[in-house]
């Protein structure tokens, strides 16, 4: 009989998963579904309510996984609710702060259809956009491929007919 995955203890673990920045090796034996979800947690916020009952795990691995999955999480009550409960002695909690997950941006960049962009991807533009100073207009339905985020969440960079351009996010759709 195979044993459960020891984060969410409910399916069947399959996958090595190597803990990272641990002061010795450690490998827990995932689900197919958290070893997935742990490449970003934030998109995965509900899947992780399980942890409030890994985080008394007597697996250490699991333990400091949780802990560092609830720090990723800022804007879930949940997880900040098992931070304030969750108590880890010094030696593990240094070990635990030693690794941190990404943290979302709390200003995503989104699409007219409120999906996330990121650096790289394609867009489509949804509506013929006059381009200042550049004399002429980016037509609907042109993609731009390979675009870049700026530091207002409402714009993105990226080339139309051969110039570099800004545009508002809200007038594009991901793909």
């Amino acid at each position: 009989m195979s044993a459960p995955c020891p984060l969410c203890e409910t399916a069947v673990a399959t996958q090595d998963y190597s803990v990272p920045e641990t002061p010795a090796p450690i490998t827990l034996k995932l689900c197919e579904n958290c070893h997935a979800a742990l490449d970003m947690p934030a998109a995965n916020a509900a899947h992780w309510q399980c942890l409030t009952v890994t985080m008394w795990s007597e697996v250490e691995g699991a333990q400091v996984t949780a802990y560092r999955i609830f720090k990723a999480l800022p804007s879930e009550a949940f997880a900040q609710d098992a931070l304030d409960m969750l108590y880890l002695d010094p030696d593990t909690q240094s070990w635990a702060d030693s690794f941190a997950y990404p943290v979302p941006n709390a200003n995503p960049t989104l699409d007219s259809n409120g999906t996330f962009l990121a650096a790289g991807d394609n867009v489509t533009l949804i509506k013929d956009l006059p381009v200042k100073g550049a004399g002429f207009t980016a037509k609907r339905g042109t993609v731009v491929r390979g675009i870049s985020l700026t530091d207002n969440p409402e714009h993105i960079e990226g080339r139309v007919n051969g110039q570099r351009i800004v545009i508002i996010s809200a007038f594009v759709k991901k793909g």
